[in-house]
């Protein structure tokens, strides 16, 4: 624990176990959630598996991302959060949407 708090930059145990809570909360529901909007948007396994899954992930990452700020925001833990997401999409070259 002592390594994710420091890299995290976080001082206690309880701060890391709530991160982890919303980590696992967060994945959990966007995937949840990606199956119904896939449906509604009409897209099915008929596409053929590898556009099949490449479409769902193109839903489930942004949802990922406006799930993990809300349930960091629920969970106290906006801040850490934000820092999170604008650190990963800047990192995948997406900087540009939160500017």
């Amino acid at each position: 624990m002592e390594r994710l708090k420091k890299r995290w930059g976080i001082n206690s145990n309880w701060q890391v176990i709530i991160i982890l809570i919303v980590f696992t909360i967060t994945g959990s529901t966007s995937v949840y959630i990606a199956k119904p909007v896939i449906e509604f948007l009409g897209i099915t396994k008929d596409l053929g598996g590898f556009i099949y899954w490449f479409l769902r992930i193109l839903v489930i990452f942004p949802l990922y991302q406006i799930l993990l700020i809300s349930y960091g925001w629920l969970f106290g833990q906006f801040n850490f959060f934000w820092k999170f997401v604008k650190k990963f999409l800047s990192r995948m070259g997406l900087g540009f949407l939160y500017k």
